[in-house]
């Protein structure tokens, strides 16, 4: 009977053998590497992916990575290919075709078909000479010394190393591209990511009633304001540019020290040199920043230094950019 220190023994040795494969794939990465990022990069059509199998599977997780990263793919099942399907490839399009032995029956009548139509293709393959690899244009080499399966049989390790090859392609390919954040935002509109991704300051920023008051004002006056406004009292001259802010840790303090605080003026008490937002920033951002020096409101400014909002954590976050 299997003891749980030996299940757990082969599970370690499984991601073993996956982590070295990984580390002597990437130091084969080189020079048919980049060769395949440019031929993707300078197609004027799509990429399609095919293989086999875990291949075959392999391939679509390629497929689905490159395109929601700004280079437009899909995956071709090599049987279906030949009866009718090939009808999808362009001459613009290139080929990423995965096996393992590069000798995959199904696979070669594809690669027969793409060579005629003038398609450029690049193998993934653990054998650089099969037939497939001496056939594409750019072999990369995805090798293992053995399969993580006891028997050496089931294709464990090597689509790990395929998958990693693909994933490495898809962000050097990113990269290249100069794929922002905006681009994948706009490509993941739908749920949590899409809204942290696309949420702006300006889209969540109260920009009507904002507790501004001169630097001459008292603290009676403030308090106030600070309990009407969510904790934040900005502190501007008359056009508005931001001199300082308060908030009701700062009154807080200031009680500590001062039996009377309602005299006090506010400018002797502000923070003259606060955390600020701009409106067009990424909502992420500032609630990585307000996180990070534990606030729970900042003014947003204009690059003159004139306020024209204050946005609080919690809106950001109930707009899901955190």
């Amino acid at each position: 009977m299997t003891t749980p220190s030996e299940i757990i023994a082969r599970g370690r040795r499984v991601i073993a053998l996956e982590a070295q494969a990984l580390t002597r794939t990437e130091e084969r990465v080189g020079a048919s590497f980049a060769a395949a990022v440019e031929r993707i990069a300078n197609a004027k059509g799509r990429t399609i992916l095919a293989g086999i199998g875990k291949s075959g599977l392999i391939g679509r997780k390629i497929a689905a990575t490159l395109t929601s990263t700004g280079t437009p793919a899909t995956f071709l099942h090599p049987t279906e290919s030949v009866h009718g399907d090939l009808g999808i490839v362009g001459k613009d399009d290139v080929a990423i075709l995965l096996s393992k032995s590069g000798e995959t029956d199904e696979l070669l009548p594809l690669l027969e078909q793409l060579k005629r139509l003038g398609v450029g293709v690049i193998a993934i393959t653990g054998d650089l000479d099969s037939t497939l690899a001496r056939a594409a244009d750019v072999a990369l080499d995805a090798s293992v010394e053995e399969e993580a399966c006891p028997h050496d049989l089931a294709p464990t390790t090597s689509t790990t190393v395929t998958l990693a090859l693909g994933d490495a392609l898809a962000v050097a390919l990113l990269e290249k591209k100069g794929f922002r954040r905006e681009d994948f935002a706009r490509l993941h509109p739908g749920g949590s990511l899409g809204r942290r991704l696309l949420t702006r300051v300006s889209d969540v920023m109260l920009t009507t009633q904002l507790p501004i008051v001169p630097p001459t004002a008292t603290m009676r006056e403030a308090v106030v304001l600070l309990a009407e406004r969510r904790g934040i009292v900005l502190v501007a001259d008359a056009e508005d540019t931001l001199q300082g802010l308060l908030t009701t840790g700062d009154l807080t303090r200031l009680m500590e020290r001062e039996q009377d605080v309602f005299p006090v003026r506010v400018d002797s008490v502000m923070v003259r040199t606060p955390k600020t937002a701009t409106a067009d920033e990424l909502g992420s951002a500032v609630v990585y920043r307000m996180e990070h020096h534990g606030i729970m409101a900042m003014p947003v400014l204009t690059d003159a230094g004139r306020i024209v909002g204050v946005v609080h954590l919690h809106d950001l976050m109930r707009a899901g950019a955190g």
